[in-house]
């Protein structure tokens, strides 16, 4: 039995002998093959634009294991250049590097007799990937003739590319957006990429299931940091998650925000302006239709959720701007400037703080008012025409607490389609103490509310672009105000009382309706300064409203004015009236030294009050630097 076995054996020996020859002649003659084949393939479907290079391909025929080093997918810059004289160039390019591309169970039989090509598993390890964006503006204009699918690029060579799982892993992202010869960059690290049942097939394009061609795309970006080109904001999160499959978008700490403190980026400006500071724990879209943003580049949700999240804006008047129109600025308007196509069908606000800061230039002091706790809800917020035909009306729907105190509900709708930007807003402001409003006129206005009750507000205003009308309402008692003194050097003011009486007895209604019943409404007709930007003139129009209700129309306004200049004037003439004579008992002069003595005076007065100005401007920067350092 002996010599049997040992034939038996020899035989299957050779045979594995001449199978391992034959699998490796078979591996070493595919290669060229596969080369070739590879190479054209790429060639063909990007029109020339793109080469492939690599150091080795390893072809595994049993496993149906291909294994490619170091691959390069490389841009043509020759073709490139003909495509932009032929204006065919694509706006973004590509540069892609791998380490290593691993392929599982490649059946090169079905490439070759059914000329189908079919993978199990596709592994990319550690690539960089650099993506270049020039816009040509031949790309943002309708094509002469329809674009070509991927599956008519390579259809002679292939009817059918099946790919069952693509993972991309650790990938190094660098996006570089060229204008006018400036190179902009920014770079992510470390991202991950998994890609389920590509499909490139005569059917496949027409899939409105499919993103780019796939199933499934699922995208995980850790926290990244983007400066804008001019150095002034940084965008920042600390992840990003995207699903095709669920149709979901995640953000989570999300910061728009400045790179300087406020001192430095006003000095670092030079003018005025508005500094913005936006954050957001989550920002999540459910419903994101990933098909028409890969065919038509459209960008549509179902829903878009923003929660707990802050928005405040701070403004140093100390700083001028040259006066700039804001005639087209209101956000519908700009929303519809907008290139991209989009449509959220519906925006959730769940918990934003917003709030609003003014450091005065008379009094270097910061006034602020606040919007807590701000909910509701933004529907239809679209520039497609197509939508806008089914229903032309944005409707915003928001509740917050007003200086954290009165409960304000206030309902907006923007005609998006209207040229002068007509929109009508109403709301009402329950029951609340008014001094709390003190934390913003005191500091910019140099007055504060003594006492008073607010009832409740109501405005119903129809507005555009150029004028806004209608009604406001305002119920309250018990208001007194009272009118300060400019800060001491102690930090303290002290109010002018005789003007303060003034005011309240004679000019403010201490209560709507009055003693005798009387209701004041105030009747709103304004035309709008071109200069304001929308929000300043909602609330300019706001204001007309509430000095109609308080009694202070134009006509008593001015009386106000004139009424508080003649009582400066008479303390003022007291107080030199008694200098005068207390100078003329100590020692007689000419009317000509007290004259010049006068004058004297109130130039020292005038620097005394400049140089206080100056010191309140240096404590309210330092403040400021410190509070930027302690953030």
């Amino acid at each position: 039995m002996k010599p049997i076995l040992k034939w038996i054996l020899g035989v299957i020996a050779f045979i594995l002998l001449v199978l391992a020859g034959g699998i490796w002649y078979f591996s070493h003659k595919w290669k060229p093959l596969l080369d070739t084949k590879l190479k054209q393939l790429v060639s063909q479907a990007t029109d020339s634009l793109y080469s492939i290079q690599y150091d080795d391909i390893h072809v595994n025929l049993i496993l149906g294991n291909v294994t490619i080093d170091n691959l390069h997918l490389v841009p043509d810059s020759t073709v490139y250049r003909k495509l932009v004289l032929a204006q065919k160039a694509p706006d973004n390019r590509f540069e892609v590097a791998v380490n290593r591309l691993k392929i599982k169970s490649f059946g090169i039989r079905r490439v070759l007799m059914d000329k189908e090509l079919f993978l199990h598993d596709i592994t990319v390890e550690t690539p960089n990937i650099h993506v270049i964006n020039e816009v040509h503006s031949y790309n943002d204009t309708v094509s002469s003739g329809p674009k070509k699918p991927l599956y008519e690029k390579i259809k002679d060579n292939l009817k059918k590319i099946q790919v069952e799982a693509v993972n991309l892993n650790n990938i190094d992202f660098k996006y570089t957006q060229v204008q006018k010869g400036v190179h902009q960059d920014f770079e992510i690290k470390k991202v991950m990429v998994r890609i389920d049942d590509v499909l490139i097939d005569s059917t496949s394009e027409q899939d409105s299931q499919r993103f780019y061609h796939s199933k499934m795309v699922d995208i995980q970006v850790p926290g990244f940091t983007y400066k804008t080109p001019d150095g002034f904001y940084k965008v920042n999160f600390d992840q990003l998650k995207i699903n095709s499959k669920s149709r979901n978008v995640l953000l989570t700490k999300v910061a728009y925000q400045p790179t300087l403190n406020k001192a430095a980026y006003y000095r670092k400006k030079g003018e005025g302006g508005s500094y913005m500071v936006l954050k957001m724990d989550t920002l999540l879209l459910t419903g994101f239709n990933f098909a028409a943003l890969s065919r038509d580049k459209k960008v549509y949700t179902k829903h878009a959720l923003v929660k707990n999240g802050t928005l405040s804006i701070y403004s140093d008047k100390h700083y001028k701007s040259a006066p700039t129109s804001h005639i087209g600025h209101a956000p519908h308007m700009k929303l519809m400037k907008i290139s991209t196509r989009m449509g959220i069908d519906s925006l959730i606000l769940e918990n934003m703080g917003i709030s609003y800061s003014e450091m005065s230039d008379e009094y270097s002091q910061i006034g602020t008012i606040t919007f807590d706790h701000t909910y509701g809800t933004i529907c239809n917020i679209t520039n497609d025409s197509t939508k806008l035909k089914k229903q032309k009306l944005m409707r915003a729907n928001l509740h917050s607490n007003f200086m954290n105190a009165g409960r304000l509900n206030t309902n907006f709708v923007f005609d998006m389609t209207s040229k002068v930007g007509a929109y009508t807003y109403k709301g009402t402001l329950g029951k609340m103490d008014l001094p709390v409003i003190n934390k913003m006129i005191r500091p910019l206005l140099n007055v504060e509310v003594k006492s008073g009750n607010l009832k409740q507000i109501s405005f119903d205003i129809f507005a555009n672009d150029y004028r806004s009308k209608g009604t406001f309402k305002m119920d309250y008692d018990d208001l007194k105000v009272n009118i300060l003194t400019e800060v001491g050097d102690d930090g303290r003011r002290e109010k002018k009382g005789l003007l303060s009486f003034m005011i309240n007895q004679v000019l403010f209604n201490p209560s709507n309706p009055d003693l005798y019943g009387k209701y004041t409404v105030g009747h709103i007709n304004k035309r709008r300064d071109p200069n304001h930007p929308f929000f300043k003139a909602l609330w300019q129009t706001l204001l007309v409203g509430i000095k109609q209700c308080v009694g202070l129309g134009p006509e008593r306004e001015a009386k106000l004015m004139n009424t508080a200049g003649k009582v400066e004037k008479v303390v003022s003439g007291v107080s030199k009236a008694k200098k005068m004579i207390s100078s003329i008992f100590k020692k007689h002069k000419t009317p000509e030294e007290l004259l010049k003595e006068e004058k004297e005076d109130e130039a020292k007065a005038a620097a005394k009050i400049e140089e206080k100005r100056r010191r309140n401007r240096e404590k309210a920067e330092k403040e400021l630097e410190k509070e930027g350092t302690d953030n």
